[in-house]
């Protein structure tokens, strides 16, 4: 037999074996994926849906606040599957990265509010109202999935001021408890939860912990105003006491490193915690999977927002 009938036969053995591969479950699809890689690890947790419909416990839902319902705007809302009226629940406030985005593993972002879930990754879906805010054009009256506003100027205002409200709203309508509200964020999301939640005193008061992933506002100049350290430096003093866990994947020069040396450098002390993925991935799903961070992020937030 000559090589090329071997190599024909081969061939067809493979193709053979496909429709089985195809039938075969993630778990052993995953095995072409670094250990690096989220894709490594089989997912345990689920993202819900959004769908239309009213707020109930173990859904997830399409809402917008009633000031805003002459507009296209509009969040996520979940409700653990606990949930009963008259009783009080921590919140998880949440902003999504920029979109669209592809990285070069293959990670994607939409930059909507239905692509967000660190907060069901941190939560199980249980124990805390989920809420994925979006970011708004600057007359506010539809989502934007490229930083806030329009450019170039990126007004942040109508996205402070949804924010502001909705927390509100969801606290008085869904019983949030106002003292215990976390605030997390991913890519565009981590810059978020100091260039919008810390904006003014009003909103920097309203957060009871922060949790931002991969970026954090002041390390690095972008395209929109006041990204510069100096406007940064006046946001963080606002953070006071607050305490952030400040995550970051394996890799990149905006991670951990940058910016725990960009800390040092503000000279403004804070309650800082710092955390490595484990991951390379830019990619808030890997809150979706078992790992020894997640294990730490969730004993983080039990500590310093369900216990404290």
């Amino acid at each position: 037999m000559t090589i090329f009938t071997k190599s024909i036969g081969l061939l067809i053995s493979f193709l053979g074996l496909l429709p089985w591969l195809e039938s075969q479950p993630l778990n052993a699809q995953m095995l072409s994926y670094p250990s690096s890689d989220i894709r490594s690890v089989a997912q345990d947790v689920i993202v819900p849906p959004m769908v239309q419909g009213i707020a109930a416990a173990g859904t997830r839902v399409r809402e917008t606040h009633p000031d805003y319902r002459q507009t296209q705007v509009y969040h996520a809302t979940y409700l653990p599957k606990q949930w009963h009226a008259g009783e009080k629940y921590p919140v998880i406030i949440e902003f999504a990265g920029n979109g669209p985005y592809r990285s070069p593993f293959g990670d994607v972002s939409s930059g909507r509010v239905e692509g967000s879930c660190l907060g069901i990754g941190i939560s199980r879906g249980e124990k805390f109202i989920w809420v994925c805010l979006p970011y708004l054009n600057n007359t506010g009256v539809e989502n934007v999935t490229q930083w806030w506003g329009n450019p170039a100027s990126y007004d942040p205002q109508p996205t402070v001021e949804y924010c502001k409200k909705t927390v509100a709203w969801i606290c008085e309508t869904y019983g949030g408890d106002p003292e215990r509200v976390l605030l997390v964020g991913f890519s565009r999301g981590a810059i978020a939860c100091n260039y919008l939640g810390l904006y003014d005193d009003e909103i920097a008061g309203l957060w009871k912990a922060m949790i931002p992933y991969s970026h954090y506002d002041g390390v690095r100049l972008w395209g929109y105003p006041k990204s510069d350290m100096a406007s940064a430096r006046t946001r963080l003093k606002r953070l006071r006491d607050t305490p952030q866990l400040i995550c970051h994947e394996d890799s990149g020069r905006s991670g951990l490193e940058a910016t725990t040396k960009y800390l040092d450098r503000t000279a403004i002390p804070g309650n800082f915690t710092f955390l490595s993925t484990g991951f390379r991935n830019h990619n808030d799903a890997w809150v979706l999977r078992p790992s020894s961070a997640r294990a730490q992020l969730r004993r983080w937030v039990q500590r310093h927002v369900l216990e404290d």
